[in-house]
């Protein structure tokens, strides 16, 4: 990501304290470049070290916030690293504060890969669009379902969604979410899925080509749908109308509405207990 504080808003941001001390301990001297905050608190920083010229992201989540463990997404990393092009580990902890991830910086052919949320692949939407589309074909196609450790189906994830402990949902919600999810349709084709195979979480080269995914701290098996069904509105969402069928063709697929409407509600009532 670049010095445009990508997903930060407003701008500036002031990073915690506890994030900087977090930065010296990790890379002493390194100025820190916030790139991306979420809606639940969790923040991801550059470290730019001046001395090698080098660049590595440090993501922090509070303790208690809803967002993925970096823990979790650091043994999700480590596993996908011999099958697919994702960051590597550098460092992972957890103190009373929170937790947090260190990764090292993506480069194809010497230039450090971008989100594919950043202005100037807005401007080339359909190039983004079609290197997206074919990524995630790249990473289901690449990571073995058999030997992968974390599970994703649709039934776990309502089951999660039932059990959480959080806030309930509101009574009109909690009446008929249930019900709308309890019968996942059948599975299309079981493959690793990201988990958040979305706009910001895909890294593209200099000239648009894809470069590696981010942010796999939900990755697991599950139905290819539950990846595509979030991507395809996710391009819509960042780029605007009209993309979806490039994203699908790219990938390798044709459009099947049954399972992308599933998907998208059961993401939007993840994202909407999360939020509670």
């Amino acid at each position: 990501m670049s010095n445009a504080l990508v997903g930060i808003r407003p701008t500036p941001v002031e990073v915690p304290s506890v994030v900087h001390a977090v930065a010296r301990r990790l890379r002493s001297g390194a100025t820190v470049v916030p790139v991306w905050r979420n809606e639940y608190g969790g923040l991801t920083v550059r470290l730019e070290e001046t001395c090698t010229r080098r660049s590595s992201y440090l993501k922090w989540v509070p303790h208690g916030a809803a967002c993925p463990d970096p823990l979790a997404e650091a043994d999700r990393l480590v596993w996908a690293a011999s099958f697919a092009p994702v960051p590597r580990v550098l460092d992972v902890g957890r103190d009373a504060r929170g937790s947090w991830l260190l990764t090292a910086a993506v480069e194809i052919g010497g230039a450090v890969a971008a989100s594919a949320i950043e202005p100037r692949w807005r401007r080339l939407a359909q190039r983004a669009a079609v290197a997206i589309g074919i990524g995630l074909r790249r990473f289901h196609d690449a990571l073995p379902t058999d030997t992968c450790p974390f599970v994703r189906t649709a039934e776990t994830r309502v089951a999660a969604l039932t059990a959480a402990p959080t806030a309930p949902l509101g009574t009109a919600q909690r009446a008929t979410t249930p019900l709308a999810l309890e019968s996942p349709p059948p599975v299309d084709r079981a493959v690793v899925c990201h988990g958040d195979a979305t706009v910001p979480n895909t890294l593209l080269d200099h000239v648009g080509r894809f470069a590696a995914h981010v942010d796999i701290g939900d990755m697991g098996v599950a139905d290819r749908w539950s990846d595509i069904a979030v991507t395809t509105r996710s391009v819509t969402r960042r780029y605007g109308p009209g993309l979806e069928p490039l994203v699908l063709a790219a990938y390798g697929v044709a459009p099947d509405h049954e399972r992308t409407t599933y998907y998208r509600a059961l993401w939007d009532a993840e994202e909407t207990r999360r939020a509670s």
